[in-house]
């Protein structure tokens, strides 16, 4: 049986998480409805929340429906010189980690596409395109805390 088509050929996350019968679409549907109360909280936020899918699958629905690859961030060394690109406070806002530049494209782990303000931003500032990578964003999370630690003041608070 072939996944539905939608939005001109790219697959829905709700449509590809009941096509590999990680959710069905009964849980779609009440995620679905939650979401249409809290404006601007993705969809797959919402079924983890709810219980209905893992972070994992929300990610391969992810790369499926958006065709990026998966990348396991905190298996990847970064150099100190590509994290100068990207500063410490706007990859915690934006919860993304720079992995490497080839020429003028940056690689960059985020845990769902960007959008073009996003893009645009990290283009402005790092002068290189941005090539986007998806990963989790519980392994996002512990890369930037080791990617780009607190200073410790110590003890001052």
């Amino acid at each position: 049986m072939a996944m539905p088509t939608f939005l001109h050929d790219r697959h829905l996350i709700g449509d590809v998480l009941v096509f590999r019968k990680l959710i069905t679409v009964t849980q779609l549907a009440h995620a679905l409805l939650v979401q249409r109360s809290e404006k601007g909280v993705f969809i797959g936020e919402i079924l983890m929340r709810l219980g209905y899918a893992g972070e994992m699958d929300v990610v391969t629905a992810l790369v499926v429906q958006y065709n990026l690859p998966y990348i396991a961030v905190m298996r990847y060394h970064v150099e100190p010189c590509i994290l100068g690109l990207i500063p410490s406070d706007l990859a915690r806002r934006k919860r993304l980690v720079p992995l490497d530049r080839i020429g003028n494209v940056l690689s960059v782990v985020v845990p769902h596409p960007p959008d073009a303000a996003l893009r645009r931003e990290v283009e402005a500032l790092t002068h290189c395109r941005m090539a986007t990578f998806i990963s989790t964003r519980s392994e996002i999370d512990l890369a930037i805390e080791h990617f780009y630690p607190v200073p410790d003041h110590g003890g001052i608070k």
